[in-house]
C-alpha cells in the first residue's frame, strides 16, 4: 500500500504543477492581449543591419515595445519602413527622435526613442494606420560609414607607401641619405677653411661698406660744390656768352651795312676774313661749352665721369 500511496503522492504534486503552470501561461497571454498599444511607422534613409523582428523598442534606454515588421519602401529601395509597436501608456510626440542603439557585442540593433516636449502634439496611430516617424542617422551608423571611408582610405595610403616603399627607390634613398653624410662629413672637416672664408667675406663687407660710405661723402661734397660754386660759374659764363653774340650780331650788322666798301677794300683788309673766322670759332667752342656745362655740370668741371650715389 505504500508505495501506491507514493505514487499518488508524486503524480498529485505533477498535476497541480501543470496546470499551474498553464495557468500562468494564461494569465500572461492573456495580459499582453489586453495591454494597450500605439503603432508606428518609421523611415530609416540608411542601412539598418542588426535590425530584426522581435528586437526591443526602448524609450531613453527602457524597453517600451518591440519591432513588429521591416520592409523596404516601393518607390524609394533606399529607405527602410519599419512597423514597432510601443505601449499606449508612453508619451511620443511629434519632436520626439527615432534611431538605432546597439544592443549587444554581437551587432544586435534596437529602436530607440529620445527626447519630446510637453507641448508638442502626441501622435496616435493604429495597426492599419500607423503614424510616420523620420528617424535621424544614429551615431554609430555615422560611426560605421565613416569607418568604412577610413579604412578605403586607410587602404590607399598604404597601397601609396608600399609603391614609395620600393625596392629602387630604397636603394635611391640610401644613396641620397649616404651622398648627405659624405657631405656633411666634408664640410665639417673643412670648417676651419669655411669658418676662415667666412671671416674674409665679413671683412670685405666691411671694407665695401667704408667705401660706399666714402664715395657717398665725395658725392655730397661734389654736389655742394656745383650747387654753391657751379651756379656762379654757370652765371657768369651765360654773361659772357650773352657779350659775346651781341658783339658777334653787332660785327654781322657792320658787315651786312658796309658790304659795299668791304667788297672795294677786300684787298685792303685781307686780314679780316681771318680774325672772323678765328670769332665765329671761337663762338662755336663756347656754345659747345656751354651746352655740356649745362648738360653735365660736374663732368664738365671735373674732368671725369659723373659720381652717383647708388641707394642700398
Amino acid at each position: 500500500m505504500e508505495p501506491k500511496a507514493h505514487h499518488l503522492i508524486i503524480g498529485l504534486f505533477t498535476l497541480i504543477a501543470v496546470v499551474a503552470a498553464l495557468s500562468f501561461a494564461l494569465w500572461l497571454a492573456k495580459s499582453s492581449a489586453d495591454r494597450e498599444w500605439a503603432y508606428y511607422e518609421i523611415v530609416f534613409d540608411h542601412a539598418v543591419g542588426g535590425l530584426a523582428e522581435g528586437n526591443p523598442v526602448l524609450y531613453s534606454g527602457v524597453k517600451v515595445g518591440d519591432v513588429l515588421d521591416l520592409k523596404l519602401d516601393q518607390t524609394k529601395p533606399g529607405q527602410v519602413r519599419v512597423l514597432v509597436r510601443v505601449e499606449q501608456t508612453v508619451p511620443v510626440r511629434e519632436n520626439t527622435r527615432a534611431g538605432l542603439v546597439l544592443a549587444n557585442i554581437t551587432g544586435s540593433m534596437s529602436v530607440q526613442f529620445s527626447g519630446g516636449s510637453k507641448d508638442s502634439p502626441v501622435l496616435e496611430g493604429s495597426r492599419e494606420d500607423p503614424a510616420l516617424i523620420i528617424a535621424e542617422p544614429s551615431a554609430f551608423n555615422s560611426l560605421l560609414t565613416n569607418g568604412e571611408v577610413l579604412l578605403t582610405k586607410a587602404d590607399k595610403l598604404l597601397t601609396s607607401a608600399n609603391r614609395l616603399l620600393s625596392e629602387e627607390n630604397t636603394e635611391n634613398l640610401t644613396a641620397i641619405l649616404r651622398n648627405a653624410r659624405e657631405a656633411s662629413d666634408s664640410l665639417l672637416s673643412s670648417r676651419d677653411q669655411l669658418a676662415a672664408l667666412l671671416e674674409r667675406m665679413d671683412n670685405a663687407s666691411q671694407r665695401a661698406a667704408e667705401a660706399a660710405s666714402r664715395v657717398t661723402a665725395v658725392s655730397d661734397n661734389a654736389n655742394t660744390l656745383l650747387q654753391n660754386e657751379g651756379k656762379a660759374v654757370l652765371i657768369t659764363m651765360n654773361a659772357a656768352m650773352t657779350g659775346i653774340e651781341e658783339t658777334a650780331n653787332r660785327i654781322d650788322q657792320l658787315t651786312l651795312d658796309n658790304e659795299g666798301a668791304l667788297d672795294s677794300g677786300l684787298q685792303g683788309m685781307g686780314e679780316l676774313a681771318p680774325a672772323l673766322r678765328e670769332l665765329r670759332n671761337t663762338l662755336r667752342n663756347l656754345n659747345r661749352f656751354t651746352h655740356r656745362l649745362e648738360e653735365d655740370p660736374r663732368g664738365t668741371i671735373w674732368g671725369g665721369p659723373t659720381i652717383k650715389e647708388v641707394s642700398p
